[in-house]
């Protein structure tokens, strides 16, 4: 069960509205870096989240969190939109402030579809996709994903707030910005507390007797003009799990040709395609 309270998690306050700006936000909101995103993701998470209870709660708050970051991105568009009338229009002749503004790069969906309010939509207006949610059920990997997750949010909020003089939004955004540096650590926090590195290769839970072990820690160079040996970590030394040792070698070859069978006449291929396929 979720619970709503009236007041925002932090003071979201527009000093000089613009519409423009309105439209760059939209991809903190339903972008593939957004809010909506780490939102969903966390929460699918915890939904299907086995073992101890307290990853569950911990994803069950932090995404619930995320709903009002949402909230707060959504407040910020709309006290933005309420700029279409004003200084900026005052550079302009026209009948119609709105429209305008629409022709001065606003989002014309943030007026069309909206009615001067924010949409699960990016910056280019495309609607939240859904497939970006990553949620497995293996608690390192979606942790890894969460820090990627996170990471690239905090990069978008960082360009937000490079992208704005308003004061009122920088200090949101340093707000949001806060935010993800504790959801990184807090990711990273519980890779440490599953073991780190010595937890790979996830899972660890599938047998390593059944892996081809000779691939396992090669780098395989593809590069066709046969380059020396870099010197890096990972074709080198003990690997990053302790559990093997980097090797670098140049790629080669070892299964056959593929061979498909004819196509079957239920596919309807072309006449051209049902021949000897040795000819």
């Amino acid at each position: 069960m979720f619970f709503h309270d009236k007041r925002l998690q932090y003071k979201v306050r527009v000093d000089k509205p613009n519409p423009q700006f309105a439209r760059l936000l939209q991809q903190a909101i339903g972008g593939i870096e957004g809010e909506i995103r780490v939102c969903l993701q966390y929460l699918f998470q915890a939904w299907g989240a086995r073992g101890p209870a307290k990853y569950r709660d911990m994803l069950l708050e932090t995404g619930t969190e995320e709903i009002s970051h949402i909230e707060m991105l959504c407040t910020a568009v709309a006290l933005n939109l309420e700029g279409a009338k004003g200084s900026i229009i005052d550079e302009v002749v026209s009948s119609n402030p709105v429209v305008e503004q629409i022709m001065g790069g606003m989002d014309p969906r943030h007026y069309l579809s909206a009615g001067l309010a924010a949409m699960a939509a990016d910056a280019n207006g495309v609607p939240f996709n859904g497939s970006w949610v990553v949620a497995s059920g293996n608690l390192a990997a979606d942790m890894y994903a969460n820090v990627m997750a996170e990471s690239t949010g905090r990069t978008l909020a960082t360009r937000l707030w490079e992208s704005t003089s308003d004061p009122g939004m920088k200090d949101m955004l340093a707000f949001l910005i806060a935010r993800d540096t504790m959801h990184q650590n807090q990711w990273l926090a519980v890779l440490e507390e599953l073991g780190g590195p010595s937890a790979h290769p996830i899972p660890n839970s599938f047998p390593r007797d059944e892996e081809v072990s000779a691939f396992s820690y090669s780098f395989i160079s593809t590069d066709i003009n046969l380059p020396e040996k870099p010197i890096a970590r990972w074709t080198d030394g003990t690997s990053v799990d302790g559990k093997g040792v980097f090797t670098f070698e140049h790629g080669t070859p070892i299964g056959e040709e593929p061979v498909l069978a004819p196509p079957i006449p239920e596919g309807y291929a072309q006449t051209e395609q049902m021949v000897n396929k040795n000819l």
